[in-house]
């Protein structure tokens, strides 16, 4: 994302490289899932200027979204991003979103871990998350 340069719509057609690398690793995958701070009671610039960019592609409708909040009292920044996703036709699982309290914890990846609290927590909303996976997975090979 921090290679992207800031979204301009006259340069959609143009051959960006950091571009297509992220329209790739999103068109392979079978879900997203997305955390990010809040600033100013909003998403952060570079992942808004992400999303900016797949606004019109063929690889980010209807792609399962699991929504992660690190800091339950920053609502601002989820009510945007979601208000952005599903203008972009962004599935998100609400039964796995997470909201899990790392401000001001100083836990770092290995903390994380090792906090079963939350550990346990994020390990469920990734089981919803991947159950809801494979369920689309499934009913699209039965219709």
């Amino acid at each position: 994302m921090g290679d992207l340069p800031l979204f301009n719509p006259d340069r959609e057609n143009e051959s960006i490289p950091s571009l297509e690398n992220l329209k790739k690793f999103l068109n392979k995958s079978s879900g997203l899932i997305l955390a990010t701070p809040e600033y100013a009671h909003g998403i952060s610039g570079p992942l808004k200027n992400a999303l900016d960019w797949l606004v019109s592609g063929v690889e980010f409708p209807y792609k399962p979204i699991m929504l992660i909040n690190t800091s339950p009292r920053a609502s601002h920044a989820q009510t945007h991003l979601r208000e952005v996703l599903i203008t972009m036709s962004g599935n998100i699982i609400e039964k796995a979103y997470v909201s899990i309290p790392l401000l001001s914890s100083g836990l770092d990846c290995d903390g994380i871990i090792k906090n079963k609290a939350i550990a346990s927590i994020l390990q469920e909303g990734l089981n919803r998350f991947c159950d809801e996976i494979q369920a689309q997975k499934l009913n699209k090979r039965v219709n």
